[in-house]
């Protein structure tokens, strides 16, 4: 792009002058500043503004200096536990769906140090994925953005199309969610915008154990009921009611 300036565009910094509210936090910060004005900022689209500049990569100054100055729309706060070096590998993530499994690939994503962020449509199951600590959204409440990862986990046959159009170029889509059903979808944005596309089937058990031990992922709050044996034929009824959680049988 036949950039002149301080080049830098990944960082951690604190804030020294800003809105009180930042001052002295650990902060890091997308790098793509955008007008706020035009057609594609106002869809949510600012990473797309035709108009922005981009830190130390074009029309804006970079990282490589003792001060840096950053849009505030577009710092986030570092967490106390994650490190410096850790936050500079920060990554926006959509799990799309706030099923079973969505809840459980949100807990385990989240470990990353990843921003991540659950959309879905029942908001008591947005409740319980909240409670780990991810940002939740509402279906209904959904402003187009777009994200570096986003992991497709609904179920339903309009969440391909709704993941394709959350990722930006160069981005991740994995596909957890196994629908019999036909897909009619464009898969030109893939193309377009470099998309990687990943299947993800079956995990490994061990580190899902260690998790559970360590404690570090949450599952009993997915649980809803427990059976007996002989009370299965109810226990196969109750899953099959929408937005049922999980139901064990104990023998």
């Amino acid at each position: 792009m036949g950039f002149r300036g301080v080049p830098g565009h990944e960082f951690v910094g604190t804030v020294s002058e800003g809105p009180r509210e930042l001052l002295g936090k650990r902060v890091v910060g997308e790098i793509n500043f955008a007008c706020g004005h035009c057609d594609y900022c106002n869809r949510g689209l600012e990473r797309h503004c035709p108009k922005r500049s981009v830190m130390g990569i074009l029309n804006a100054d970079g990282a490589f200096a003792e001060f840096a100055a950053v849009p505030v729309a577009n710092l986030h706060v570092v967490p106390d536990g994650v490190s410096d070096e850790e936050a500079v590998f920060t990554d926006e993530v959509l799990i799309l769906g706030d099923g079973k499994l969505g809840n459980l690939c949100a807990q385990v994503v989240r470990l990353t140090g990843a921003r991540v962020t659950a959309l879905g449509k029942h908001e008591e199951k947005l409740k319980i994925i909240k409670r780990a600590g991810v940002q939740t959204v509402l279906l209904k409440d959904w402003k187009p953005r777009l994200f570096d990862v986003v992991v497709e986990v609904s179920g339903s046959e309009s969440g391909l199309q709704l993941a394709i159009s959350a990722i930006r170029p160069r981005g991740t889509l994995v596909l957890k969610s196994t629908i019999a059903g036909e897909h009619h979808v464009s898969v030109a944005p893939l193309v377009i915008n470099e998309i990687t596309v990943i299947g993800s089937r079956c995990g490994p058990f061990a580190p899902a154990l260690e998790a559970l031990e360590e404690r570090t992922v949450s599952v009993t709050p997915l649980i809803e009921k427990v059976y007996p044996l002989s009370y299965g034929v109810d226990a196969v009824s109750h899953a099959e009611r929408g937005g049922t959680r999980k139901i064990l049988l104990r023998p």
